[in-house]
């Protein structure tokens, strides 16, 4: 790694300090990078660290020679509009897509231009304990120790103390029913102050209307509490995947018809033939 590649590192380290609030809380949140690293990063006290650190944190903040660049596309606008509109009003919102139309690399994007933004990406495994935990990490917040009761506490009272907190459940068609309904009650010791904006597949809709239908205990509350509707993304269009190809630096528009036909609307398979072609030329 060059020199020159670590100070843009740095660069990017700093911006996303400012926006995080501390380099502890930074620190917690990449897991496997200590504060005291990231200290002597910044203070261009490079001797001693390894190289395996400066790839982690250079991971860590998307940075490098293949970075991929989100576009402007249908999608993303309205993905922006509603995750701001959530934040500044503190509305819970529920947005369904196609799997590969661009929900987690919007998410993550609006993340790391905006504070007080905690993404979760949600797994099958979570219980309401493991999801406190990653919640509280995100915030930079120590959870060791802690019982259930005082990791709500912590997290509620955390969110309550910040202006605009904002919190995206990405995938949450991954949740568990136990962990699921756990939202119930975060949004009842949250409402009129954090945003939420859960995200998930059109699997997510079904499950809850179907829970709905069989008079499941938590699900009418639930969609109750999103507004009554589940704003649906639109499919990928040409147009979409040329302006991916464009802010990418591919530009050629046999390469791009080629790639939007083999692709399917699918924005994860664009990213591996964008590189697959740029790795052809």
């Amino acid at each position: 790694m060059t020199h020159t590649d670590k100070l843009a590192i740095v660069e990017h380290l700093d911006q996303y300090i400012t926006q995080k609030g501390s380099q502890n809380k930074v620190a917690i949140e990449m897991k496997t990078v200590s504060a005291a690293t990231l200290s002597q990063m910044r203070n261009h006290n490079w001797e001693n660290i390894a190289e395996e650190m400066w790839r982690k944190v250079s991971a860590f903040l998307g940075i490098g020679t293949n970075e991929w660049k989100i576009a402007e596309t249908g999608n993303s606008q309205l993905l922006m509009k509603l995750f701001s509109e959530s934040q500044n009003f503190a509305l819970v919102l529920a947005v369904t897509g196609n799997a590969g139309s661009g929900k987690t690399a919007i998410a993550k994007k609006y993340e790391e231009e905006n504070k007080n933004v905690f993404r979760l990406s949600c797994n099958e495994y979570w219980d309401k304990k493991w999801f406190l935990r990653e919640l509280l990490s995100k915030m930079g917040k120590e959870t060791d120790g802690m019982t259930l009761p005082e990791m709500m506490h912590k997290a509620v009272t955390t969110l309550k103390s910040v202006s605009n907190p904002k919190i995206i459940l990405d995938e949450a068609d991954k949740l568990t029913d136990t962990v699921l309904l756990f939202f119930i009650t975060l949004y009842n010791e949250l409402e009129g102050h954090c945003g939420i904006t859960i995200m998930a597949t059109q699997y997510l809709e079904k499950r809850i209307r179907r829970g709905i239908a069989m008079q499941k205990k938590g699900y009418r509350e639930i969609y109750s509490r999103v507004g009554l509707r589940f704003i649906e993304l639109d499919q990928t269009t040409y147009a979409d995947i040329k302006a991916v190809c464009v802010a990418n630096s591919l530009t050629d528009e046999q390469a791009i018809r080629g790639i939007a036909k083999d692709a399917d609307g699918d924005l994860r398979r664009v990213k591996r033939l964008v590189f697959a072609n740029k790795r052809a030329s």
